[in-house]
């Protein structure tokens, strides 16, 4: 991916000019990588003026067609069903699954070379790994404090795929869920005898607007709370494979390691 096909960084008949984004990291993406002006539709989560075809686990089919894109972008295991409906329906569709932090970074290279951004999905994709690495520099001596990430609150779930590698990253660690592995309930008794210093609310669709008093109200017995260290995070930073993971974990590493990390 490192040469650029066309020659520079400009479309070819091949290229799509015509993309519905049916998930918000690859709508965030494609805007890193320039290519906002190629969507004709997106879901209702996307952040994005582009005319609306449904959300994000049930797009209106209909409407996608009506946009008649050149190419359908879907992404992670829970839209994998919607994918196929979408490739029998004739539509062309790019789908990317990462479930590690390395997997979501050289994701940014594979859409860009499909949208015919090759050169732009190469940089995105360096720049983030640049990123990463100095964010580890920065923690690379620091006493690392245990982290409970919950990426959701009624039952409580422990944050998996990424999140366990972006605590590594940030200087944390994260004896919940092991990297790669999805998501999972968690219980009053696993947190606690964990004894996290820091306790993070990304919960999903809520943006930044947890309440972190919540989790004081459950009761739990845990250092973060009677410490204050209870932060809220808006959940696109850590939910989202998209460039917004970077800045999330560059967030995080700040509230971990003020000392060390200016935010």
């Amino acid at each position: 991916m490192d040469a650029n096909p066309h020659g520079r960084e400009g479309r070819s008949a091949t290229d799509p000019e015509r993309i519905v984004s049916l998930a918000p990291s690859a709508t965030e993406t494609l805007r890193e990588l320039g290519g906002l002006d190629r969507l004709v539709g997106a879901t209702h989560h996307c952040e994005t003026d582009a005319p609306a075809v449904g959300g994000w686990l049930n797009p209106d089919y209909d409407a996608v067609a009506d946009r008649d894109p050149d190419l359908v972008l879907t992404a992670d295991d829970l839209q994998a069903d919607l994918a196929a409906d979408l490739r029998e329906r004739g539509h062309e569709v790019f789908h990317v699954a990462p479930s590690t932090l390395g997997e979501v970074v050289e994701s940014f290279a594979e859409l860009g070379a499909a949208v015919g951004l090759p050169k732009a999905g190469h940089d995105l994709a360096w720049r983030a790994r640049s990123r990463l690495d100095r964010v580890r520099s920065l923690v690379a001596d620091r006493d690392r404090p245990v982290v409970y990430c919950e990426e959701w609150s009624d039952p409580p779930m422990a944050a998996g795929n990424w999140v366990p590698e972006a605590v590594e990253t940030a200087g944390g660690r994260y004896p919940f869920v092991s990297p790669g592995e999805r998501s999972r309930e968690v219980s009053r008794g696993r947190v606690e005898t964990a004894g996290p210093d820091h306790v993070v609310l990304h919960v999903c669709g809520h943006g930044d607007r947890a309440d972190p008093g919540a989790v004081a109200e459950r009761g739990w017995d845990l250092p973060a709370v009677e410490r204050g260290n209870v932060h809220v995070v808006d959940d696109s930073l850590l939910n989202q494979p998209s460039p917004r993971l970077v800045e999330g974990i560059e967030t995080l590493a700040a509230e971990l390691h003020p000392d060390a990390v200016s935010s």
